[in-house]
């Protein structure tokens, strides 16, 4: 299904792991997608240098995916920026990202702008709505490794369909935190969504043993409904799966980071972990806000407070 990266591997191997059911989850069932469409791969590996506290990467990519200059934070942590080419997905792109941690390591990786899917293309009697754009995401975590995924926002302009499967497999003393912000048309130009819908399916195993399943979809009468997005232009999630369950305290410290933004938050335990949700008018308040729960979550675990990676665009400190 997927190209040999540059060393010969195939990104086969990255869920060759996983059970029957989740690999048959992840077959693509549209019409094969046109010959211009982007098949896009990123093989991303941290591992401890064996001469110093930090963090080491190596990896590869295909267009339109490539990986940028990495940063070492003061802490060790490795901070690792991708990058689009292409400008944004239409139907019938896909990309998958595979990440691995070896036991010990600390990485951080985001995106170096917001990622755009366009509207629809490629609709016939077979597939009346068009083609979708997909993104796979595979992530491996060793005991000890703490990963924080933070891309920048998804905007999806009228039209567009686009699904996203990510697939977390965690050792048992390993901290994944994910965080997706999205955007649903172009609310400053009176532009909605349309006929375009948004998937997102995220499961999290530790140690063999689910710890998060959760599958989201909008689209139609959810993006009004009081149920689904209210009318509001802005969804966001956050999920951290901790090596530990968590105290009450940080609960209530993350509730109160609410305070002073626009918009409707929530946050609620996992049994290792917590999640958080957003939905309003603004995608600066819900990536304040996460990246507020994001120290809240360093503190928690004693660990340094975050730096902003240096792609984002924030022009004022979303601590305030």
């Amino acid at each position: 299904m997927w190209r040999p990266l540059p060393d010969g591997r195939r990104f086969a191997r990255s869920i060759g792991s996983l059970p029957l059911p989740l690999l048959a989850h992840v077959i693509v069932a549209d019409p094969p997608p046109s010959t211009s469409s982007w098949r896009g791969e990123a093989s991303l590996r941290f591992a401890l240098s064996p001469s110093a506290p930090l963090t080491l990467h190596q990896g590869g990519a295909t267009s339109p995916l490539k990986i940028q200059r990495a940063f070492s934070r003061a802490d060790g942590r490795c901070e690792l920026p991708l990058l689009h080419t292409a400008g944004g997905l239409v139907g019938g792109d896909q990309l998958a990202i595979d990440t691995r941690l070896e036991a010990g390591s600390r990485a951080l990786v985001t995106s170096v702008a917001a990622q755009k899917v366009y509207g629809s293309i490629g609709r016939s009697r077979l597939a009346p709505e068009g083609q979708w754009a997909r993104q796979l995401l595979a992530f491996r975590l060793e005991d000890g490794a703490d990963l924080e995924w933070l891309p920048q926002e998804l905007v999806l302009y009228a039209g567009a369909l686009y699904e996203q499967d990510s697939r977390v497999e965690l050792a048992a003393g390993a901290s994944w935190l994910g965080a997706e912000v999205v955007r649903l048309g172009r609310s400053a130009d009176g532009e909605s969504l349309g006929a375009g819908r948004w998937r997102s399916s995220l499961a999290i195993r530790r140690e063999g043993r689910w710890s998060v399943v959760d599958r989201l979809e909008l689209g139609g009468g959810s993006l009004d409904h009081a149920h689904g997005l209210g009318g509001a232009p802005v969804f966001g999630s956050l999920v951290w799966a901790a090596p530990a369950p968590v105290s009450e305290e940080l609960l209530l410290r993350c509730r109160d980071d609410r305070q002073g933004l626009v918009g409707e938050m929530a946050c609620g335990r996992l049994d290792q972990g917590l999640v958080a949700r957003y939905r309003g008018p603004s995608t600066q308040a819900a990536r304040y806000w996460f990246t507020r729960l994001w120290a809240r979550i360093r503190a928690e675990r004693g660990l340094a407070p975050p730096q902003l990676p240096r792609v984002w665009p924030f022009q004022e400190s979303p601590f305030g």
